[in-house]
């Protein structure tokens, strides 16, 4: 936590860690109260035995606000943090002034394959094997040759992924890295959506950031949310993989930076509220047919 003004969250990726915005973070301290926890289950945090889903996570970070005596925040979300950023608007909208997902999880199925062989039954008793130092060397040599024949591809992201995934070398962090992974992954891909629930953004506002060479959650999946999000910002980083926070931190910053100046905070009102819940979808989807047809077949209905 670090710096003065109005309250920034930002919410790290599976198998990561607060970490991942040190090269942001020092700087947008400068105009804004910095909250960057390591979530349950990461980095430095404790690693119990619990519910790791999307929900539990947006609830645990409501509880530290709350133990911070901080009202509303800009929640900044990135991959799985993302997912986690959009449950916290919706099931807390009173305290989130905007909503930034940067590379999130949740829009739709596909998904790096190495996630979905992890989520499989039984990869638990192949991670320390995979995890130990010289796997890790081979697989930093031969992947990269390998990648067009496999689609196991992380493209500018190898030696990251690498090092987070050193981590798991640790059983009570592996615990903590599968309970989470499989609540949101399964072997055919994301099995959570956000997009039957985007319409609920259309009070706050809303940026999307992308790498255009991300490889573990596709690019495409940015202009999806774009469209299924009413009056969001999307912003592409040609030279960035799946975190462009790190590989761009002073473009993130500028874009960043200028959403929150030139937007106003979301304010609750639970009247209106009321009547985005009971009226669904955003109407006005309706009169864009190609929209409407692409939302749809990603959906995966919860009852909305």
């Amino acid at each position: 936590m670090a710096g003065s003004g109005p309250a920034v969250l930002l919410v790290h990726g599976i198998s990561d860690n607060s970490g991942t915005w040190l090269r942001v973070l020092s700087r947008l301290a400068r105009d804004h109260t910095v909250i960057a926890p390591d979530l349950l289950g990461h980095g430095e945090s404790d690693k119990p035995r619990a519910d790791y889903a999307v929900a539990a996570y947006a609830c645990g970070l409501r509880d530290l606000l709350g133990v911070l005596d901080v009202d509303r925040v800009t929640v900044v979300g990135h991959s799985l943090g993302g997912g986690v950023a959009m449950q916290f608007a919706y099931q807390f909208p009173e305290r989130c002034e905007r909503l930034v997902l940067v590379g999130s999880g949740g829009v739709g199925r596909e998904v790096h394959p190495v996630l979905r062989l992890a989520a499989m039954p039984g990869a638990e008793l192949a991670m320390p094997f995979v995890a130990s130092a010289p796997m890790r060397s081979l697989v930093a040599g031969v992947l990269p040759a390998l990648s067009r024949f496999t689609g196991l591809d992380f493209g500018p992201d190898l030696s990251y992924a690498l090092e987070r995934y050193a981590a798991l070398r640790d059983p009570m962090a592996r615990t903590a890295f599968l309970r989470t992974l499989r609540s949101v992954v399964d072997v055919r891909g994301q099995v959570v959506t956000m997009l039957d629930r985007c319409y609920l953004t259309r009070g706050i506002p809303t940026l999307l950031v992308w790498g255009a060479e991300d490889r573990i959650i596709p690019v495409a999946h940015a202009e999806l949310a774009h469209a299924a999000m009413p009056g969001s910002r999307l912003a592409v980083f040609d030279r960035s993989g799946h975190f462009p926070h790190q590989s761009e931190p002073h473009r993130f910053l500028e874009v960043l930076g200028g959403f929150i100046r030139e937007t106003a905070p979301a304010e609750y009102d639970p009247r209106v509220w009321r009547a985005i819940l009971r009226d669904g979808r955003d109407p006005e989807r309706a009169t864009d047919p190609v929209v409407a047809a692409r939302v749809d077949r990603a959906t995966v209905s919860s009852g909305s």
